[in-house]
């Protein structure tokens, strides 16, 4: 019997004292990090205002973190710290494995993150980069799908944006456009100023202030360059591409009613037909046929 009592005693105090001290310390630590961790993440997220992919993301990160670390204690007050020593080893190396074979989708994850987190462009927003333009239908961590003017969608990924320059012409409450009117040599420069400004005034969608302006800024081979400066107020809403199309139609109509006039480049062909004596030798032989 005293050996039955021993070996109970030794089964007890090795396998099952830890078994129990393992799942306690793993539920505890986990309940701590799910109700102390995680909501002390989301919090901070929200104050700073992120996106909420963003505070998504996060929560995502510190769970897979208060497991680690649930798992992490669990094992070292049992006793078998070695374990995780080994496991970190093992799962360093597939971390290592995974990173060099998809080198291209952690990159776009990554920029991905850091989109999400500077806010270069939200959804909605009109966007231009190096191979297209569009308007931001969504951001995901891997790709970002934008709308193009023709009504296509492009999914392009996350590391072509935040590795090159993008262009957000929206970003901001008022947009500068500008547009060059050419007029003649023998034409008032002043006169085609005042017409262009007022045509521009007229528009409800340009703004007052700042004032409309223009630069003489071309000299060229057939007209005079006016460059015209306008703003327009809510570019994210307000469709800058008609209102622009829409003043340079009016100011054409305008110009042609003042008799000024709007040149364009023709060319005068000048030349004469030189006839070869082999071609005059040929048409001779054909007539004494």
């Amino acid at each position: 019997m005293i050996p039955l009592q021993q070996n109970t005693t030794s089964l007890i105090s090795k396998y099952a004292i830890p078994a129990i001290l393992f799942v306690v310390t793993l539920v505890v630590v986990y309940l701590l990090g799910q109700n102390v961790l995680i909501p002390v993440v989301t919090r901070a997220l929200k104050r700073q205002g992120h996106d909420p992919a963003v505070r998504s993301l996060g929560e995502n990160v510190a769970s897979v973190l208060v497991w680690a670390l649930a798992i992490a204690a669990a094992f070292t007050v049992t006793g078998f710290g070695s374990v995780i020593a080994a496991f970190g080893v093992f799962a360093g190396a597939i971390v290592l494995a995974i990173g060099f074979a998809a080198q291209e989708l952690l990159g776009n994850f990554v920029a991905g993150i850091f989109i999400l987190k500077d806010r270069p462009f939200t959804v909605g927003d009109w966007i231009e980069w190096s191979d297209g333009e569009g308007r931001v239908e969504d951001i995901d961590l891997r790709v970002t799908r934008v709308r193009t003017f023709d009504n296509e969608r492009i999914t392009v990924p996350n590391g072509d944006l935040a590795n090159n320059a993008v262009k957000n012409p929206v970003a901001y409450e008022k947009l500068r456009q500008k547009f060059v009117f050419g007029i003649g040599y023998d034409d008032d420069i002043d006169h085609a100023k005042d017409v262009i400004l007022d045509e521009a005034r007229q528009h409800e969608e340009i703004l007052a202030d700042p004032a409309p302006d223009i630069r003489v800024t071309e000299l060229a081979d057939f007209y005079v360059g006016l460059q015209t400066r306008f703003w327009i107020g809510d570019p994210a809403r307000s469709n800058f591409t008609r209102i622009r199309s829409e003043l340079v139609q009016a100011v054409k109509e305008r110009l042609d009613a003042e008799a000024i006039d709007m040149p364009y480049p023709y060319r005068t062909l000048e030349g004469s037909l030189n006839v070869t004596d082999t071609q005059v030798t040929t048409e001779k032989s054909l007539f004494d046929e």
